[in-house]
């Protein structure tokens, strides 16, 4: 069945990959309004999120800032089409980095780094890293898609540009691995705005002015390896146009007190969708376990 569905679809997507933006953006205006107006998917978790988040907001600048969240969110599932068949050059002209020479000096040195990332704006094209970093190796760390063969069209998208897909389950591994070659600079990335499925032995930071649990996966691996923590925010300039900022968590993850890159985190983030909350990805439950 899951080959049957696959089958289906991904000719469809593919073809509709190969449309022009400007008629991609139309048909995400389409399903805009039917996926706000009448199907309503999970508006009660996005008001909910937004109320819990922001709780001095006004009615309408609720209502306002929701409608924008599900505009945008149309949009990156039609962008993540268009990755299909998307050039190299159409993408490194729609997403740009501002202040490329923080990273730069970890490439200079040789020095393995993690980069962190929340889901904001764009996070789908990040690959676009790989078309400048060519010749260094760079992992992504995902979640599996239950249906084997639409995460290996992920896989594909996401790789595109010589970027290796890692399943979260093995990043640890993975890591160890690529380290032991000593084979100089190379980037892991992860998105470490997930929220637990169970609060239990997590750590609670302050997200949004909520106290909320985080994984420490991540801290917990760049302390055990010693490898520097950057943070990528990104923001939307326009309609299919972004830019990001290499920020510094933590140059030296070992001399950090327990959980300080954590919360540095959670705090660069919640600036970050202060700014505009309508590009943050709402309809996941964030505030599951409130403390």
């Amino acid at each position: 069945m899951s080959l049957l569905i696959f089958a289906l679809v991904y000719p469809f997507l593919w073809l509709l990959s190969k449309l022009p933006f400007r008629v991609l953006y139309v048909i995400s205006d389409l399903v805009f309004f039917i996926l706000y107006y009448i199907v309503g998917y999970r508006k009660d978790v996005v008001r909910f999120n937004l109320k819990t988040a922001f709780p001095d907001m006004d009615t309408a600048t609720l209502k306002a800032t929701q409608k924008r969240f599900y505009h945008h969110f149309c949009d990156l599932f039609i962008e993540v089409i268009k990755t299909l068949s998307i050039s190299e050059q159409t993408l490194r002209d729609r997403y740009l980095f501002t202040n490329f020479e923080v990273l730069q000096k970890y490439v200079d040195k040789g020095q393995p780094v993690i980069l962190t990332m929340g889901h904001y704006a764009s996070y789908e094209w990040i690959f676009a890293l790989q078309t400048i970093l060519k010749g260094h190796p760079g992992y992504a760390v995902y979640k599996k898609i239950k249906n084997p063969y639409f995460d290996k069209m992920i896989r594909d998208i996401r790789s595109k540009w010589d970027t290796t897909l890692v399943p979260n389950k093995e990043a640890r591994s993975k890591i160890k691995e690529v380290l032991a070659q000593k084979k100089g600079f190379a980037l892991f990335g992860f998105i470490m705005d997930q929220s637990p499925s169970n609060p239990r032995g997590k750590h609670f930071s302050n997200f949004l002015g909520v106290n909320t649990p985080f994984f420490t996966g991540v801290e917990k691996l760049s302390k055990q390896y010693d490898l520097p923590v950057l943070f990528l925010g990104t923001t939307r300039v326009k309609r299919g146009y972004y830019t990001s900022t290499f920020s510094v968590l933590a140059d030296t993850p070992s001399k950090y007190p327990d959980f300080a890159i954590t919360d540095a985190y959670a705090t660069i983030l919640t600036k970050l969708i202060q700014k505009d909350p309508s590009y943050y990805f709402w309809t996941h439950k964030r505030f599951k376990f409130l403390k």
